[in-house]
């Protein structure tokens, strides 16, 4: 089978590589979609992700669908030729974590695409993977493949939104406008929230984040001024939401919330923090929460696609096969031209 596999900084290989025996509990998935997330694009360019350094040949891609090829002796509710979304994280259920409902928290989880861990926990980026039936969730035909690989990271975002708390009737404001946040200020919409504002420095992720739901955008880089209204008064909006993994970001969401209000960070923050104003979380007796990963939200973010409930198809850029998958990741590192860029097979 086809098997992209990255190597180290901007080393990315198209290797051919054996099937693997099926296990009793296992289903083997023909991978048919996978989108290319922020963490693969930072293993692709910088060989790691923060402290996740590439040791040896990593297989990235945790945003999958694809059709059931082979079923299990044990496995049931699944057939052969059903389309299916696949869930990257498989939990223990015996942790503390897990036991106490946080398994986003897992001490033995197996995420797809992860150098975190040694061995590297190999990811979906391939013609085909052996997956646990439970880790499989059926979509309809009509449910395109590229569409039900959006279930990852519209989970990440439903996660992030039932983290910050009620938000019918709340302005809500979410700095960063790439795929993450435009899903954040989607799942916002969902929950009740009566106003978005998208904040970011480039306009093309800024006219996607319009093109699905955004009340007002703002790029900052030209109209500090309209960022600057935000915070009069103490603060202007009632729940923020950090995406892009900036603390200049974060400090823009600690300067417009209100006093009282919530800031999320879904980001994962890089960079020195001078000039972040951290004493106002005091000063403000703002809520600060953190939110990783998803829990349940992963079953539900397919429910939603599966029924359209939420139209993410103006957010994916192109889907280009796995014989231009460095095209692929080129296209998807440039903020000017991609919001979600996927590769197929």
């Amino acid at each position: 089978m086809l098997n992209c596999e990255i190597h180290g900084a901007r080393d990315l290989r198209v290797t051919e590589a054996p099937t693997e025996p099926l296990a009793a509990h296992q289903v083997r998935v023909g991978i048919r979609a996978v989108g290319i997330c922020g963490s693969d694009l930072h293993y692709y360019l910088h060989g790691r992700v923060g402290d996740f350094v590439i040791r040896a040949p990593l297989t990235p891609g945790h945003e999958a669908s694809g059709q059931v090829l082979e079923l299990g002796a044990q496995v049931q509710g699944l057939r052969v030729g059903q389309r299916v979304a696949l869930n990257p994280s498989r939990n223990c259920g015996l942790c503390r974590f897990c036991r106490a409902g946080a398994a986003n928290h897992c001490d033995n989880v197996h995420f797809f695409g992860s150098a975190s861990k040694w061995p590297h926990m190999q990811g979906a980026m391939r013609e085909q993977v052996l997956i646990d039936a439970a880790q499989c969730i059926p979509v309809p035909d009509a449910l395109s493949y590229e569409m039900a690989a959006f279930g990852e990271p519209l989970a990440v975002a439903l996660h992030a939104v039932n983290e910050a708390g009620p938000l019918l009737g709340q302005r809500v404001m979410v700095v960063g406008a790439g795929p993450i946040g435009a899903l954040v200020l989607m799942a916002a919409h969902l929950a009740g929230a009566r106003e978005s504002i998208a904040v970011d420095i480039v306009d093309q992720p800024l006219a996607a984040c319009a093109r699905v739901g955004a009340t007002q955008t703002i790029n900052v880089a030209r109209d500090a001024a309209a960022l600057e209204a935000l915070t009069e008064g103490k603060g202007q909006v009632d729940v923020c939401f950090e995406v892009s993994g900036s603390y200049a970001a974060l400090a823009h969401c600690i300067r417009a919330t209100r006093p009282r209000g919530t800031v999320v960070q879904v980001g994962s923050l890089h960079g020195s923090s001078e000039g972040c104003p951290l004493n106002q979380i005091m000063v403000k007796s703002l809520r600060y929460v953190g939110t990783f990963r998803f829990v349940d939200e992963y079953a539900w973010a397919v429910d939603y696609l599966s029924r359209g409930v939420l139209d993410v198809s103006p957010l994916l850029t192109q889907a280009l096969p796995v014989e231009q998958v460095h095209a692929a990741f080129a296209l998807a590192a440039d903020r000017q031209q991609a919001m979600k860029v996927m590769v197929t097979f």
